[in-house]
C-alpha cells in the first residue's frame, strides 16, 4: 500500500503521485506520514518536503508554509499539500535564491523586518535544498 500525494499551490499543482512515504515541516517540527496513517491536518512552515517515491529515490520540494491534510479510507492514503508556495528541487535557482537572501540580509533595520525574515527564511532553505 502506498500513499496519493498531491502537491499544490494556489496556480498550480506542482506534484502528484504514489509515494511510500513523506516528510514535512509542520509548524510544531517534523511529521512523517506513511500508508495507514490516522486523519490528520498539519500546519506547515517554510521548509523543505521529502518524498520517497514508490522504486525508493527521494523527492524534495520547498515549502513557504500552508497544510498538510490525511485521510485514510478503505486502504488508501491521501495526502494533500495545501502550499503557499512550493518549488520542486530541480527547479529551484540556488544562485538567484542566494543573491535574494543578501539584498534581504542588508534591508533588516530599515522597516518591515517580520516581511524582510519571512522572505530572508524563503530564500534561505532554497540555497540549503538538498537534491
Amino acid at each position: 500500500m502506498s500513499l496519493e500525494v498531491h502537491l499544490v499551490t494556489p496556480e498550480r499543482e506542482v506534484w502528484s503521485g504514489p509515494a511510500q512515504m513523506l516528510i514535512a515541516h509542520g509548524v510544531d517540527g517534523e511529521v512523517g506520514i506513511l500508508a495507514g496513517h490516522a486523519p490528520l491536518l498539519v500546519r506547515l512552515s517554510i521548509g523543505v518536503l521529502r518524498l520517497q517515491t514508490e522504486d525508493g529515490d527521494w523527492q524534495r520540494a520547498v515549502i513557504d508554509g500552508g497544510f498538510l491534510h490525511v485521510t485514510s479510507a478503505g486502504g488508501a492514503t491521501r495526502v494533500d499539500v495545501l502550499a503557499t508556495g512550493a518549488e520542486m528541487a530541480a527547479d529551484v535557482d540556488r544562485a538567484a535564491a542566494g543573491a535574494r537572501a543578501v539584498e534581504l540580509e542588508a534591508e533588516l533595520g530599515h522597516g518591515q523586518d517580520d516581511t524582510i525574515r519571512t522572505e530572508l527564511e524563503k530564500a534561505r532553505v532554497r540555497t540549503r535544498l538538498d537534491g
